[in-house]
């Protein structure tokens, strides 16, 4: 068993760290975050991109904050592959 010893204004008390908090859990996709493994199998599959950045509009991101870089970076790169395919659709069909 483990302790912490936490001081705050002259007051002393142990904390103990066995208490598992919301962090203590894996993340999901094989630890890496739904955020993450969409952005990275989204250049194979890029609609993954776009689910990704549904989840994070929808603010998926609340239940666990590790969740939102991975999110983020969903949400450009779908926003950057957008303005891809229209400006080579604008390039090909003008």
């Amino acid at each position: 068993m483990e302790m912490q010893i936490h001081v705050e204004g002259g007051d002393i008390s142990l904390l103990d760290s066995s208490s598992g908090g919301i962090f203590e859990k894996s993340l999901p996709c094989f630890g890496c975050g739904i955020g993450w493994f969409s952005f990275l199998l989204g250049f194979v599959f890029p609609p993954l991109w776009y689910y990704a950045t549904v989840l994070y509009f929808g603010n998926y991101y609340l239940k666990d904050p590790r969740e939102r870089p991975g999110l983020a970076a969903s949400a450009i790169a779908a926003l950057i592959c957008s303005v891809i395919v229209l400006v080579s659709l604008v390039a090909v069909f003008c």
